[in-house]
């Protein structure tokens, strides 16, 4: 009965923003209490569901978001956006652009928070599809892809970090193994499969963007290496953080932060804007309209919280756990499958992963399967089939301005595929090794 009521949940909330075209928000929340009162949660379980759920996801998420939407702002208004575009395209040609988005997105991806990637990087996918006249989600999803890889598979983004602790891991093999299946992983779901999303040419969302004026004054734009600097910052500082627990751990603490990070990355930017001729009023005004622009995203990222806290509470995903236990599958193919129908359940990568390494944890100490594939299978498991009730679809899908049928097509089907061949690249991994 709960996998009945979690089907209609998803269904209706398809239903209610597609075809009574309610706002996502309302259509969460309106999901949400229905999904409750199908549950037999009472009343007060229900809001405090909803509570909690949005409490929590815009407590991990408002501030990165709020700093990276301004960063990417300054980032556009400064010309940054157009010459680290310049400079990429320069050494990568128009040609390999999307190989070069793709490098970009993996070595950016491997220390930050996937929303904090997103917000540095989008805009610079966004300028590069103007400046090319190019489709922005055909440039964006090898880029894409190397984010949602790093996010699912690679330590120290929570889930693996979390699921490599829980079954006493190996950091350095995890890496190795990861980054092994990574490369093809990528390569498959983003730059192959991305081909087929050449003819989805509606404009990405200006408003998370400015592209900037060529004929602006030169004294007003910034130079390539401050440009550059604006967006690694951040990537520097929490990379210290990462790196730096053994020779300076209460700074490193500091560091590691992404909201402290992207503030202080904030304030840089301010600082190289104001000696190139910007007006505290002008970046007041311009960080302002980067916060109104969130404030859709925001809203939705609470609304899809409060659904996911709600399946939680009413035991959908450890439902899912328990009718998985007593099956004979693969050990691989089984935390995967665990991880991949939590995921599509509850929405959360996070939640998906960390779920069901609390089961599998039991499997794999009376198994021969290796702790660091496990560690990958659950995360290739958790970047299942990403729909409707995870925060990352509806970025996506805001920045790209894509409907729904679009967003399916191109960023639903693009997790898929990296959770399959994250799946094959450890079984195939399993065979050579062990």
């Amino acid at each position: 009965m709960l996998f009945l009521i979690t089907l209609g949940a998803i269904v209706s909330l398809v239903l209610a923003m597609t075809w009574l075209k309610l706002p996502p928000f309302v259509a969460f929340v309106g999901i949400s209490i229905l999904a409750g009162l199908a549950f037999q949660l009472s009343p007060e379980l229900i809001f405090k569901a909803i509570q909690d759920g949005m409490g929590s996801t815009l407590g991990s998420i408002a501030g990165i978001l709020a700093f990276g939407s301004i960063l990417g702002k300054w980032v556009g208004i400064s010309g940054a956006a157009q010459k680290m575009t310049e400079v990429l395209l320069s050494i990568s040609g128009t040609r390999f652009a999307r190989i070069a988005f793709m490098m970009a997105g993996f070595l950016v991806g491997l220390p930050l928070f996937y929303s904090v990637a997103f917000m540095l990087l989008a805009p610079l996918v966004i300028t590069a599809s103007v400046k090319l006249k190019q489709p922005a989600t055909f440039l964006a999803l090898p880029m894409l892809a190397s984010l949602t890889v790093t996010q699912g598979y690679l330590p120290p983004h929570p889930a693996p970090l979390a699921i490599m602790q829980e079954f006493g891991a190996d950091l350095s093999k995890t890496m190795i193994y990861g980054i092994t299946i990574a490369i093809p992983a990528i390569l498959i779901s983003g730059l192959w499969f991305g081909l087929t999303t050449k003819n989805i040419t509606t404009p990405a969302n200006q408003a998370f963007v400015f592209v900037h004026d060529e004929h602006q004054p030169s004294e007003r734009s910034l130079s390539t290496i401050p440009s550059f600097l604006i967006v690694l910052f951040p990537i520097i500082l929490l990379a210290l953080g990462s790196f730096g627990t053994g020779y300076f751990p209460k700074m490193a603490s500091y560091l590691s932060n992404p909201i402290f990070s992207l503030f202080l990355s904030v304030l840089l930017a301010g600082i190289l804007l104001k000696r190139i001729g910007f007006t505290s009023d002008e970046l007041l005004s311009s960080s302002m309209i980067s916060i109104k622009d969130i404030a859709g995203i925001l809203l939705i990222f609470g609304g899809a919280g409060a659904l996911k806290q709600v399946l939680v509470v009413a035991g959908v995903s450890q439902a899912v756990a328990d009718s998985l236990g007593a099956s004979t599958w693969n050990v691989y193919v089984l935390g995967w499958t665990m991880a991949a129908i939590i995921r599509v359940c509850v929405g959360s990568s996070t939640v998906a992963g960390i779920t069901a390494a609390g089961f599998m944890k039991v499997i794999l100490v009376n198994s021969m399967a290796d702790p660091n594939l496990m560690v990958l299978a659950l995360g290739a498991g958790s970047m299942m089939f990403s729909h409707v009730n995870d925060t990352g679809f509806w970025l996506f899908r805001e920045y790209f301005s894509l409907n729904f049928r679009d967003t399916i097509r191109s960023w639903t089907l693009m997790d898929t595929l990296v959770s399959i061949t994250g799946l094959i690249g450890v079984l195939v991994l399993d065979q050579i090794l062990f």
